[in-house]
């Protein structure tokens, strides 16, 4: 396994040895565990389109679905 090596605050460190000792494991396991799920989170997140992120709002609008379609909604555009 390979070490690594960070800074934290007091504060930070206080409430992992807090956490440590409530769960009774080592501060190192519960960083270990942080991380994994963070990245596991940021690199599903990072695989989505915007299209991914909205597809639940579409249909939720009413209205023409699309404006160029009717010369009306285009009258003085580019003028």
């Amino acid at each position: 396994m390979t070490t690594i090596t960070c800074k934290v605050s007091e504060k930070l460190n206080a409430q992992l040895e807090a956490l440590a000792r409530r769960r009774r494991t080592s501060k190192s396991a519960i960083l270990r565990e942080a991380l994994e799920h963070k990245t596991r989170t940021s690199s599903r997140a990072a695989a989505h389109s915007a299209y991914d992120r909205v597809k639940h709002l579409c249909g939720t609008l009413r209205g023409p679905k699309d404006l160029s379609t009717n010369p009306r909604h285009m009258k003085g555009f580019g003028e």
